[in-house]
C-alpha cells in the first residue's frame, strides 16, 4: 500500500462541478493499493496516517500528531501510485484491481474514522478535480 500525504492548509474534491470534499487544516492523502495488499496492511497505513507527526510544535519542530493539531482527512483512491514507468506509456498491472482496492481503502477509512478524524473522500474510479493548499510544503511517502 502507498500513500502520498500532503500537509494542507485547505483542500477540495470536486466531481462533475460538485464538491465532495472540502476541509482546512489536516492531510491530503492518495491512496494506493498493490495487488499484494492485505487487512494487515490497511490497519498499518491508518496507524501511520494518524500518527505521523508532522506539524509544527511551538519550537517550529515538526513533533505534533495531526489529532493534537485538530486536523481533518481527505482520502483518496489513486491507482497511478503504482504505476510501471518502465516505458513512455504507463502500465498499472502492480494497482489493485476494484474488487480488492475498494474494501482496502474503505478500510484505511474506516480505520483513521475509528481513531477519531473526520474523514473525507473523493469517489472511487470517479474522475475527480482535487485542489490543495500545501502546507510547508511537507509531501511525505509512505509505503506499508
Amino acid at each position: 500500500m502507498r500513500a502520498v500525504l500532503t500537509r494542507v492548509t485547505s483542500a477540495s474534491v470536486t466531481i462533475d462541478g460538485k464538491r465532495v470534499a472540502d476541509m482546512g487544516k489536516g492531510f491530503l492523502v492518495l491512496l494506493g493499493v498493490h495487488v499484494s495488499d492485505t487487512e494487515e496492511k490497511a490497519k498499518k497505513m491508518a496507524d501511520k496516517i494518524c500518527g505521523l507527526r508532522i506539524f509544527e510544535d511551538e519550537n517550529g519542530k515538526m513533533n505534533i500528531n495531526p489529532k493534537d493539531a485538530g486536523a481533518e482527512l481527505i482520502i483518496v483512491s489513486q491507482f497511478t501510485l503504482y504505476a510501471d514507468t518502465s516505458s513512455r506509456r504507463p502500465g498499472f498491472t502492480d494497482a489493485a484491481r476494484p474488487d480488492l482496492a475498494i474494501p482496502l481503502y474503505e478500510m484505511v477509512i474506516k480505520e483513521c474514522r475509528d481513531r477519531g478524524f473526520k474523514v473525507q473522500t473523493g469517489e472511487f474510479g470517479a474522475d475527480m478535480k482535487v485542489e490543495s493548499v500545501n502546507d510547508g510544503p511537507v509531501t511525505i511517502v509512505l509505503d506499508i
